[in-house]
């Protein structure tokens, strides 16, 4: 799999965090019901990678699902072995080292452009530029100045209106938690995710 064409493709990677781990697989459910393809399980999620290992079991391998916060090499070795398609992490974690070791495509936070050059050095195949809004999509097309050929993924902020901005500055996709879950990670509504979601598709055109 080519991660970086998938993501291209795809757009938008749905960051998922959930109080436990049902709550995690309906939201996946929902957003994959909604015509989302790309997905990330924070580990901040308790039973998270219980999450990934269901949600990997059941969909085609067509649907993406990565974990996300990815801070420990065991992490990364539980990720590994409940068969999550790639890994994403805030930073240059042991987590992000661990998943080089392991082959597993690392989407490695960054910020400036001295961290972006050491992720990439690491082996990562995305940088994440977090948190994007930080600096706003601008910032993303000045790192692209120097880095033409950095593959970079914003998140962090990130809503419908936004989103299509930091993809016209250089972004191969956006991230996006919280904007599109809301409060369906901790047992609100799953209708209201699935517009939520149809609202960002149509946004980006996807």
């Amino acid at each position: 799999m080519d991660l970086l064409a998938e993501l291209r493709s795809r757009k938008l990677l749905a960051i998922v965090r959930a109080d436990g781990a049902d709550t995690a697989f309906a939201c996946i459910q929902t957003l994959v019901e909604a015509g989302i393809m790309a997905l990330e399980v924070s580990l901040t999620t308790p039973g998270g990678v219980e999450a990934i290992a269901k949600a990997r079991a059941q969909y085609d391998p067509s649907i993406l699902i990565g974990a996300g916060t990815v801070i420990t090499a065991l992490q990364a070795d539980e990720v590994a072995a409940a068969n999550a398609d790639f890994t994403v992490t805030p930073a240059i974690t042991r987590g992000a080292y661990r998943s080089v070791e392991l082959g597993l495509p690392l989407l490695c936070g960054a910020l400036t452009p001295t961290e972006v050059v050491a992720a990439l050095d690491l082996g990562a195949t995305a940088v994440k530029i977090f948190p994007a809004k930080l600096h706003g999509p601008g910032y993303l097309s000045e790192l692209r100045a120097p880095l033409p050929d950095a593959p970079l993924i914003a998140v962090g902020g990130i809503d419908a209106v936004s989103a299509p901005k930091y993809l016209a500055a250089g972004a191969l996709a956006v991230g996006v938690g919280s904007p599109l879950l809301g409060d369906a990670g901790t047992g609100g509504s799953l209708s209201e995710l699935a517009i939520r979601a149809s609202t960002f598709r149509t946004a980006l055109n996807i």
